[in-house]
């Protein structure tokens, strides 16, 4: 993938579709688009969970170039290259907020239940922690699945529609804790929206 055309910072959308476009990492891009124009697919495309598209995708590092397409490759990219939120939210509707977020940071050995247990107060959860997420609304579900994309390292944080059912307050302390890791990482940011965007300083603006 080539360069992104030089898209102003919070400025005019630059179009996406049918173009050559690169994500750097430490960069933060914003993807706007009407619902139905793809954003969930493409964020599928670039976790490589689905190859049903035309072109190509590849990801580089210093001394090397890996395809999405190559599912060992993809399945490593989703381990420690990017974190992904999605906007179905994938939870265990039987397990609690904490146990979902621990099943993946017990993987990655990124935080113990303490500090999970935090990150969720943080947003709002503390009565919550331990009730199952097939009990919660969607907007709580929502906040779960957002510290569970935190709870690993990453290149990337991709964030699927991340604040649709999230009220101001708390997409703000969201922003805030996405700005954290993101520069205990160096990462990049991918963020999707309909419209309600979350509150975050973005450096590109793209409309799909």
């Amino acid at each position: 993938m080539r360069a992104l055309p030089d898209a102003v910072n919070q400025g005019e959308p630059s179009m996406l579709w049918n173009t050559r476009v690169e994500f750097r990492k430490g960069e933060s891009y914003l993807l706007e688009a009407a619902s139905g124009r793809g954003k969930s697919s493409l964020c599928s495309f670039l976790c490589g969970l689905r190859s049903d598209y035309t072109g190509r995708i590849s990801f580089f590092d210093r001394d090397n170039e890996y395809s999405a397409d190559d599912e060992r490759a993809a399945v490593a990219l989703r381990q420690r290259g990017i974190a992904m939120m999605f906007q179905e939210h994938r939870l265990f509707p039987e397990l609690s907020a904490v146990d979902n977020v621990m099943l993946k940071s017990c993987l990655t050995g990124f935080a113990d239940e303490g500090e999970v247990r935090g990150m969720l107060m943080r947003l709002g959860l503390g009565a919550h922690l331990d009730v199952p997420c097939g009990m919660m609304s969607f907007g709580q579900q929502q906040r779960v699945a957002f510290v569970r994309a935190l709870c690993q390292p990453a290149d990337f944080f991709l964030l699927d529609e991340p604040v649709s059912h999230i009220d101001e307050g708390n997409a703000l302390v969201m922003a805030k804790m996405l700005t954290e890791r993101v520069q205990s990482y160096g990462a990049g940011v991918i963020v999707t929206s309909i419209g309600y965007r979350l509150p975050y300083e973005y450096d590109h603006i793209l409309r799909l």
